[in-house]
C-alpha cells in the first residue's frame, strides 16, 4: 500500500531530504520537478510548499506530509499529528513568527498597531494575534522581501524568524513573539485509521525521529584496564548503561556508549587521565529510543 507523502519545498527542502536519507530513504529530484524519486516503493513523494501541505493532507489529497505547525494552525487544518521534528532550515531550534518594526519606530507594543498597517505572510495568524488583543489594524498579505516594506509601505510586519539576523539586517527590531513553530510530520485523518497506511506511516516517524536524535550525539568506544574500569564508567554519561566487554587482552574491557556530541570534548581528557586507549568518536545515522 502506497502513501502519498507531501515533502516541503523551500527553506526546508535540503534539510528534509537530508534527514530523510539518514533516516534510510534516498530522496532525489530534478531541479525542475516537484516529483521526487525515492528508493522505496510505499512512498510516493511530491514537492509542494509548505504552507499548502496541510491542506491537502486534510483534504486526503495527500496521506501524510511534513510541514510546520505554523501553517497548520494558520489554515486551520483538521489532520493527526504524528510527530514533532525539531529541525528547521539551519539549526535543530525553533522557529517563530515575530512582530516587526522598524528600530526607530514608535510601536513598542500590539497596543500601538491600533489602525496600522502590517504585511505578512500569515494573514489568518496576524488577525487571530490582533483580535486577542482587541486591536483593529490593516492586514496585508506579503508575497516576500516582508523585512524591506517597513516603514515606507508598512507600520509593521509579521515575520517568521529563525536567527533574527534577516531582521537585524533591515533594521528591524522585535516587538513581539507571536507563535513558535517546529516541523510536525501529520497524517489525513482517514489514512491513519487505515491498518496498512498507518503502519507505514509509524515506520516512517520512528525512522524520522532516530534520524533526528542521531544529530547531536556520537557512538563513544575505547578500551580501559579492569583496574580503571569503575573510574572511567562513573566519567561517561549514557543514554542507558554503557556496554561493557572482556576483550582478548588480559584484564582490559572494551567500553562502548552513545553519548551527546557537545560533552564529548570534556569527558576525553578526564577518560585519558583515568587510563582509557583506543578511544574513537563515531557519527551515527539513527538513535532509536
Amino acid at each position: 500500500m502506497s502513501i502519498a507523502l507531501g515533502l516541503p519545498k523551500g527553506s526546508l527542502q535540503d534539510a528534509t531530504f537530508n534527514m530523510m536519507r539518514k533516516a534510510g530513504f534516498n530522496v532525489q529530484v530534478g531541479s525542475r520537478s516537484y516529483v521526487p524519486r525515492v528508493d522505496d516503493p510505499e512512498l510516493q513523494c511530491r514537492l509542494i510548499r509548505p504552507q499548502e501541505i496541510s491542506r491537502y493532507v486534510e483534504l486526503g489529497l495527500l496521506d501524510a506530509g511534513i510541514t510546520g505547525y505554523d501553517w497548520i494552525y494558520e489554515n486551520g487544518s483538521d489532520v493527526h499529528e504524528v510527530a514533532e521534528m525539531c529541525y528547521s532550515k539551519a539549526t535543530s531550534n525553533p522557529v517563530r513568527w515575530v512582530l516587526a518594526v522598524p528600530n526607530d519606530s514608535p510601536i513598542q507594543g500590539v497596543k500601538d498597531l491600533q489602525g496600522k498597517r502590517i504585511a505578512t505572510e500569515a494573514v489568518g495568524l496576524t488577525r487571530r494575534y490582533l483580535a486577542q488583543h482587541g486591536i483593529e489594524a490593516e492586514v496585508e498579505f506579503s508575497w516576500g522581501a516582508t523585512e524591506v516594506k517597513a516603514p515606507e509601505l508598512v507600520d509593521a510586519i509579521v515575520e517568521l524568524t529563525e536567527t533574527g539576523s534577516s531582521l537585524r539586517a533591515n533594521n528591524l527590531r522585535i516587538v513581539d513573539t507571536i507563535l513558535t513553530s517546529t516541523t510536525r510530520l501529520i497524517a489525513n485523518k482517514k489514512a491513519w485509521e487505515a491498518h496498512g497506511k498507518r503502519a507505514k506511516i509509524e515506520q516512517l516517524a520512528m525512522l524520522l525521529q532516530g534520524a533526528l536524535a542521531a544529530e547531536s550525539r556520537v557512538l563513544l568506544k575505547l578500551n580501559v584496564a579492569q583496574a580503571s574500569l569503575q573510574e572511567a564508567l562513573a566519567i561517561l554519561p549514557a543514554l542507558h548503561s554503557p556496554t561493557v566487554n572482556r576483550i582478548n587482552a588480559e584484564g582490559w574491557f572494551a567500553v562502548e556508549t552513545v553519548v551527546e556530541e557537545k560533552v564529548v570534548r570534556d569527558i576525553i581528557p578526564p577518560l585519558r587521565a583515568a587510563g582509557a586507549e583506543g578511544i574513537i568518536e563515531l557519527p551515527l545515522n539513527k538513535v532509536i529510543f
